[in-house]
């Protein structure tokens, strides 16, 4: 049987290799919309190859794909987080009065 490739895998691999990217260098927080967007087909796709899984090949670029979208997720909200406490104590030190 011809097997053909798993719709959204690489759009999943692809989405989650941008949300580390941007989490790390230019984007932060923002990361999280590429996050979200890759776990989104990954789980379309996953849903598609267990219906049907004679008829795909290409399942181990949808793992790839959710773990670094999870991994992407990860470092966005760490760098959200140190975003806040960095401007917190920013905001801290202004309204004491402590320069």
């Amino acid at each position: 049987m011809n097997q053909q490739p798993l719709p959204g895998a690489s759009n999943a691999l692809t989405m989650g290799i941008i949300s580390i990217i941007g989490a790390i260098t230019c984007c932060g927080p923002f990361a999280i919309i590429f996050s979200i967007i890759g776990l989104s087909s990954a789980n379309k796709a996953e849903e598609l190859y267990q219906n049907h899984p004679e008829n795909y090949s290409g399942y181990e670029s949808v793992r790839t794909g959710r773990i670094l979208s999870y991994v992407g997720m990860a470092l966005a909200i760490i760098y959200l987080v140190f975003g806040i406490l960095y401007f917190g104590v920013i905001a801290a030190f202004i309204t004491s009065g402590n320069f």
